[in-house]
């Protein structure tokens, strides 16, 4: 079993959870590097959320 599948089999029947942990890490990111890869960062959040079966995207504030 990978890593990925042990992660997924975790974070099941938790998507709002999990789709908060992606978004925030990513936030942290884009602060961490002064924003200068937001849109790898985004690219990167939807790449995982498709990956947890977190597909619908979250609303901005």
């Amino acid at each position: 079993m990978s890593m990925l599948d042990k992660i997924k089999d975790m974070i099941k029947g938790h998507p709002h959870q999990t789709r908060q942990g992606v978004e925030k890490a990513g936030d942290m990111t884009d602060k961490k590097t002064g924003d200068k890869y937001t849109h790898q960062v985004d690219t990167g959040q939807q790449k995982l959320n498709e990956q947890f079966g977190n597909d619908e995207k979250p609303p901005h504030t």
